[in-house]
């Protein structure tokens, strides 16, 4: 008797949205903090520091404005 052959892979491709990665969020004007993240963010992408970068963009997403 043989065995059935293991699969290794994904049985349909997988498919990644349109924009990647999303756009940056944008911190509300006159906003103090969003405008500190997002100093905060530019300087960690000038140091290619993509997970800082990502953080931010959350953190401005989330801000209370």
């Amino acid at each position: 008797m043989t065995t059935p052959p293991r699969r290794t892979s994904a049985a349909d491709p997988i498919h990644l949205s349109d924009v990647f990665p999303p756009a940056d969020a944008a911190p509300a004007p006159g906003c103090g903090r969003c405008a500190e993240l997002a100093a905060g963010r530019a300087a960690a992408r000038g140091k290619g520091d993509w997970s800082a970068v990502s953080d931010a963009n959350v953190l401005i997403r989330r801000h209370p404005h």
